[in-house]
C-alpha cells in the first residue's frame, strides 16, 4: 500500500508563494507518476499539475501556467510544487495524487490510485 502525505500550506497574501510538498511512503514509491489536485468549496476536484515518473515530462492547468511548477527528488520519495503569483482564486484544499507504477500521469481524478488527505492553501485579497 501507499500513503501520501501533503504538507506546506497556509495562509498567504495575493502575490505571494508557497511550496507544498508530497511525500510518498510504503512499498516500490519511488517514480510513481503524480499529480497535483484541487478542489475549492462547492466545486469538483481539479487537475493543476502532473509530472512523469522521471521529472522529464510535466503538464499544468492553464489556470496556473506560469506560476505553479511541478518537480519531484525521487531519492527523497517526494513531489513538490512550488506556487508563486498566487491569487484568491487558488483558494483551495490541494491534493497530491499517484498512479501505480508503469501509468502515465493524467488530467483525470477518476485514474489515480492514491490520494493524500489535502493541505489547505488559503490566499488572501
Amino acid at each position: 500500500q501507499v500513503q501520501l502525505v501533503e504538507s506546506g500550506g497556509g495562509l498567504v497574501q495575493a502575490g505571494g508563494s508557497l511550496r507544498l510538498s508530497c511525500v510518498a511512503s510504503g512499498r516500490n514509491v519511488s517514480r510513481l507518476p503524480t499529480g497535483w489536485f484541487r478542489q475549492a468549496p462547492a466545486k469538483e476536484r481539479e487537475f493543476v499539475a502532473g509530472i512523469n515518473w522521471s521529472g522529464s515530462l510535466t503538464e499544468y492547468a492553464d489556470s496556473v501556467k506560469g506560476r505553479f511548477t511541478i518537480s519531484r527528488d525521487n531519492a527523497k520519495n517526494t513531489v513538490y510544487l512550488q506556487m508563486s503569483s498566487l491569487k484568491p482564486e487558488d483558494t483551495a484544499v490541494y491534493y497530491c495524487a499517484a498512479r501505480r507504477s508503469g501509468y502515465a500521469y493524467s488530467t483525470s481524478v477518476s485514474v489515480y490510485d492514491y490520494w493524500g488527505q489535502g493541505t489547505q492553501v488559503t490566499v488572501s485579497s
